[in-house]
């Protein structure tokens, strides 16, 4: 299977997490900072949260790393949580701006 194929069930496995917080899932949100796939099938993604003291902290970068695995193609999946740049709502699509009524 393609990378492009991968990043493509990738993104789609992220579309399904969710900041209990927020009714939107992490993707559009802009919570995922990139999405790296080796020619093995290891991924590697780097995220934020919406806060250093968002209570999911604990618990949303294993679920991530769970589905990312669950994905065929994928060999293994590492999450890494960055700061910086630090999450602001710039970073929302356009879709979940209109679903949080912000637009």
């Amino acid at each position: 299977m393609d990378k492009q194929a991968i990043e493509g069930m990738v993104i789609e496995a992220l579309r399904t997490c969710y900041d209990p917080e927020i009714p939107v899932n992490i993707h559009e949100l802009g919570l995922i900072y990139s999405i790296r796939i080796e020619d093995s099938g290891a991924v590697k993604i780097e995220m934020t949260l919406t806060s250093p003291m968002c209570p999911v902290a604990g618990s949303l970068p294993p679920e991530v790393q769970e589905k990312v695995k669950a994905v065929p193609g994928v060999t293994s999946a590492v999450v890494d949580v960055v700061w910086d740049p630090p999450w602001d709502p710039s970073r929302m699509t356009e879709a979940a701006r209109l679903q949080l009524g912000m637009m």
